[in-house]
């Protein structure tokens, strides 16, 4: 399984949003398993979906799902080429639920387990707006703008939340099976602790701890799933957020500096120029004059 693994980005785009169009690109899509979730909307043709031991055929108007680590590939049928929309995003990113409830990872975790349905109609698409939502996603991920990550997230969370009121009208039970998973941490949703806390004095040594796993092991297996250490993550992370206050707020570095978890104005300043070539204040005038 290990040689049909496709890297997900999960520091630099933990959500993304693209038409792929078989007339141009190169299909049938092979095998491959990755740790993003995966949904799929399928726009012209159709296009048999091949998940684990069971195939599907995916016609206009509908939309399947593939879980995290999932084995899936796309194969042609006797239609024409399809021409479908794709979203992936961490799933591990998305924690806003109800007291009463857990995690999003635990209940789609819990729905691959029972074998929940994957594929849904057109019926169920129309009801649930997937097409508007498709739209608004790939107009947000090809454009940065004020509040970005907001207007992604929330659009997802209403697609998770109508699949997850469909299985239960299925007869899925969100019950204590599904709570104790709610305070575990992984490799894979480790990012999620981190950001939590980003603002705070975290350590390397803590995080893997949350993990159970000893320093030298953590360190290995972050690497591996990221790409950077978790230091270098921690850094990049806290830069993005600094960047974001520098492009659509008016507080200074000393605030800024503060929210982000850097230890003081000159060492967000010294790691932003390291990071983006210029410092923040420079960053901040070409962008929007206004602001410098």
């Amino acid at each position: 399984m290990s040689g049909l693994f496709e890297k997900s980005d999960s520091l630099n785009t933990p959500i993304e949003c693209f038409i792929f169009d078989a007339a141009i690109e190169v299909f049938p899509v092979k095998p491959h398993w990755h740790y993003f979730a995966e949904f799929i909307y399928m726009l012209e043709g159709s296009a048999k979906m091949q998940c684990g031991d069971y195939s599907y055929i995916l016609n206009k108007g509908e939309m399947i799902i593939f879980h995290p680590s999932e084995v899936h590939s796309i194969y042609p049928t006797n239609g024409t080429l399809p021409k479908y929309a794709v979203l992936k995003f961490d799933i591990n990113r998305f924690n806003l639920t109800p007291a009463y409830a857990p995690k999003l990872r635990s209940i789609f975790q819990y729905a691959k387990k029972t074998e929940m349905k994957i594929i849904f109609d057109r019926k169920f698409a129309e009801r649930t707006g997937c097409e508007s939502i498709w739209r608004v996603c790939l107009s947000e991920c090809t454009d940065y703008k004020y509040g970005r990550d907001l207007v992604l997230q929330s659009n997802i969370y209403v697609l998770l939340m109508n699949i997850v009121r469909f299985w239960l009208s299925e007869g899925m039970v969100i019950d204590s099976r599904l709570i104790p998973q709610t305070e575990d941490y992984v490799i894979e949703n480790i990012t999620e602790y981190i950001d939590l806390f980003l603002s705070e004095n975290l350590r390397v040594a803590n995080i893997a701890e949350k993990c159970g796993l000893s320093y030298s092991c953590f360190a290995k297996k972050f690497r591996e799933q990221y790409g950077i250490s978790c230091k270098q993550y921690i850094e990049r992370m806290r830069l993005y957020k600094a960047e974001e206050f520098l492009l659509f707020t008016d507080f200074d570095l000393n605030y800024i500096s503060q929210e982000t978890g850097f230890s003081d104005c000159s060492h967000l300043i010294k790691s932003f120029k390291r990071y983006k070539g210029v410092t923040p204040k420079k960053f901040r005038a070409d962008r929007n004059p206004l602001k410098s």
